[in-house]
């Protein structure tokens, strides 16, 4: 018997598992992926260690998945000619149409392309009598997730776990929006975040006129860059002027990164956000930390992250602006960092400058900048001291 275990390393505050891939007794080759985990940051596919047959799951869907712990085991010891083949699903018939015949292993979407479910999204289908084939899938290759048959659930009348047979079905209205784990887990960060660490915002605005000027020189030779490329690139510069703001709290001590990680927050709609990480981004030039973001952020959006892109932030960038916000206070999600940076939108603004002793009125592109700290790890002295230098290379960003 071979031992499957969850990663020693996840990123996240909690790992649960969301879906098996294989079924005990599916014959596996080795990295076939065999489980879904997720946390409140990522999901991720545990492969198989060996080739064999699935003898024995553990860890069923929705169970905690600590670190270390033993999720299945896989027989490698067969004979090479031995078949396994599914059992039959109970309640269809041979009258019932071949891709439901299927139903407990794989099913044809709505787009004639045949995907697998796994035992969760079957197991749903099955008790809430949803025809999976009729299910949009919205998982990798088409795939049928747990969250999918969720929303066909909702829409429907169920009678709530605990409530006697007789009670009157709950009505759910077809708008409403059943929590995924993530969602749940955003909360759960949420809530412990405030309760554990003081927060206090300070508000600067900035002009990116030089940052625009720029941008839109390096544009002219080819080379096309974000805004956000240009904001991770100030805060790594600024951290020289309050390395505590790299740092994290612990017990004993305030602890500095010997690096500076920065994490960016990336929308997913519907789904929340991750945070994919921007490793060692004092090193990295301009134009290394806007191809690194590029990267980053279409392989978030496809649902390609891995774990190690999600982990290790010492510091967070919030680019809200780009959704709309002029002014936000972010909450510090991650217990080891101590502050992170809200960007809000870019937008032209009258501003008096002094030119030739002169006051004049200038129409500049302007943005508000927050930094969110852990009041235990810096105070406003070095809040301040850290947006003054932020601010200062923004606005005086070299012409290209």
């Amino acid at each position: 018997m071979i031992e499957v275990r969850v990663p020693d390393e996840q990123e996240g505050t909690k790992a649960v598992v969301r879906a098996w891939l294989k079924q005990v007794g599916d014959a596996v080759a080795e990295n076939d992926p065999l489980v879904e985990l997720e946390t409140d940051k990522v999901t991720q596919e545990v492969p198989a260690p060996a080739a064999g047959v699935l003898a024995e799951i553990v860890l069923d869907t929705d169970a905690e998945a600590v670190p270390g712990a033993l999720l299945a085991r896989i027989e490698t010891e067969v004979e090479q000619s031995s078949t396994v083949r599914p059992e039959p699903v109970e309640g269809l018939t041979s009258a019932t149409p071949p891709q439901q015949q299927r139903l407990g292993f794989d099913t044809l979407g709505p787009n004639g392309v045949e995907t697998r479910l796994s035992p969760s999204v079957r197991r749903a289908c099955l008790q809430n009598g949803i025809d999976p084939s009729r299910i949009q899938g919205t998982g990798r290759n088409g795939r049928v997730t747990r969250e999918d048959v969720d929303r066909a659930v909702a829409a429907a009348t169920v009678v709530s776990v605990g409530e006697p047979a007789t009670a009157q079905p709950r009505q759910f209205s077809p708008h409403d929006i059943p929590h995924d784990r993530m969602r749940l887990a955003i909360a759960e960060n949420m809530a412990r975040a405030v309760a554990e660490q003081p927060h206090v915002t300070a508000v600067f605005v900035a002009d990116f006129s030089a940052i625009a000027a720029h941008k839109a020189a390096m544009a002219e030779r080819g080379v096309k860059l974000s805004y956000t490329a240009y904001i991770v690139k100030a805060a790594a510069e600024a951290m020289r002027a309050a390395p505590a703001i790299n740092g994290r709290w612990e017990k004993d001590r305030i602890a500095i990164s010997p690096t500076i990680d920065i994490g960016v927050g990336t929308a997913l709609g519907d789904k929340g956000l991750v945070v994919p990480v921007v490793k060692d981004a004092g090193t990295l030039t301009l134009e290394q930390v806007g191809a690194k973001l590029d990267d980053l952020t279409r392989r978030a959006r496809e649902g390609k992250l891995d774990r190690a892109d999600v982990s290790g932030g010492s510091f967070t960038i919030s680019n809200h602006g780009v959704s709309g916000s002029l002014l936000a206070a972010p909450i510090i999600l991650h217990q080891g960092q101590a502050a992170i940076l809200g960007i809000g939108k870019l937008q032209k603004r009258a501003v008096v400058h002094e030119i030739d002793g002169k006051d004049a009125v200038l129409i500049r592109p302007m943005a508000y900048v927050t930094l969110t700290i852990d009041h235990r790890v810096v105070d406003g002295h070095q809040t301040n001291a850290w947006l003054s230098r932020f601010v200062e290379i923004i606005e005086g960003w070299p012409a290209a």
